[in-house]
């Protein structure tokens, strides 16, 4: 069910490439007590909403209160439409629904790029890190930076399990500007990245051959969807990614999601996330960076991850210097909820899988 509302733009919170945070007065339940409530605009879909401007808004999310996406959602300024896009492009993401988007593909034949990538077949050994959540990306990159240094082309293939538009992630833009990121990659139904792909398959292609990336990245956008069951979560993508790596001649690397503050068993230690995407989902052999957590703990995601020995390389590494590291992220880490300090184990991992992306580079 999708709830639907009017309301009037009163501020301009902050921007960052391809959105803006607005207030917006919505009268009615949807408004929060006091004050108006918090929306996202994307420019480029809906046109610049400014100060006065009466907008509709989709406040699904925001009624559900949702973290990553409680948003109430801009989908027009109907009193001042945005321009017609010009130029090239006939690959449409977001098929079929009101917002869908045209977008010039890496991969189809306007695109300057189609000659390079018509026969493409290999990323000629790239490491591919592949993550279950968004959150892990500033913390591979941090593993990854320590051990190899910054001159390390990095690349980011989003999937569409999560958010569809490349611009709702902060971070993937403040890492793009700070040079951490040679570009973002969207795949699927995904759009908005400095490349666009029709598949996981060329997106890892276009990360190679276009961007020139040395390492890639592979992780739903923020937002991912679970149901408590065992298959139904959309990080199952992870295991896919996997297979489409090693298709490709690339290396996986199959960052373990793990985490010692969230108190719900499934994810406990190990994630059953990480656990079935590769354990079940992933049929090519990945390595599996194994972090030296120290304790009972430590101990349990050990445990955790011999499982995955039938099927994958897994491969020990020390964590000694990494804490360090993350405190030098160039944006605000994150995951669920929590900060580096409240999860601390989930960082070490995420980073740890850098951390041995890095030492295939030797």
């Amino acid at each position: 069910m999708i709830r639907w509302r009017k309301g009037e733009v009163v501020r301009i919170r902050r921007e960052w490439p391809g959105a803006m945070e607005l207030d917006v007065a919505v009268p009615g339940e949807d408004g929060p007590p006091g004050g108006p409530c918090r929306a996202l605009a994307y420019p480029s879909l809906v046109g610049r909403p400014e100060p006065g401007d009466e907008v509709l808004l989709n406040t699904t999310a925001l009624a559900m209160g949702l973290g990553t996406g409680g948003y109430a959602m801009v989908v027009a300024v109907p009193n001042r439409l945005p321009e017609d896009p010009q130029g090239p492009g006939h690959l449409v993401k977001a098929r079929y629904t009101p917002l869908q988007a045209t977008v010039l593909g890496a991969d189809e034949q306007d695109s300057p790029h189609h000659e390079t990538l018509r026969e493409a077949d290999s990323v000629d050994g790239m490491p591919v890190v592949v993550a279950d959540l968004h959150s892990a990306l500033a913390p591979i990159l941090c593993g990854l930076y320590a051990d190899a240094g910054h001159e390390v082309r990095v690349a980011y293939v989003m999937l569409d399990g999560g958010a569809l538009p490349a611009w709702f992630s902060m971070s993937a833009a403040a890492l793009r500007e700070r040079g951490w990121l040679a570009g973002t990659v969207t795949v699927g139904q995904a759009f908005g990245g400095d490349v666009e792909a029709v598949t996981t398959h060329t997106g890892l292609l276009a990360a190679r051959h276009v961007l020139g990336a040395d390492v890639a990245i592979v992780a739903q956008g923020p937002g991912n969807l679970g149901s408590g069951t065992r298959w139904g979560f959309s990080g199952v993508s992870a295991g896919e990614a996997v297979n489409a790596a090693s298709v490709l001649l690339g290396r996986p690397v199959a960052a373990l999601r793990v985490s010692e503050g969230d108190r719900r068993e499934r994810h406990y230690g190990v994630s059953h996330h990480s656990l079935t995407a590769y354990g079940r989902v992933a049929l090519a052999r990945a390595r599996v960076p194994v972090p030296m957590l120290p304790g009972e703990f430590g101990e349990r995601v050990r445990d955790q991850a011999e499982s995955l020995a039938v099927r994958h390389e897994l491969v020990p590494v020390g964590v000694d210097g990494l804490h360090e590291a993350l405190r030098a992220s160039p944006v605000r880490l994150s995951t669920m909820g929590r900060g580096l300090e409240e999860d601390l184990a989930y960082f070490l991992a995420s980073a740890a899988a850098g951390r041995l992306a890095a030492s295939l580079l030797s």
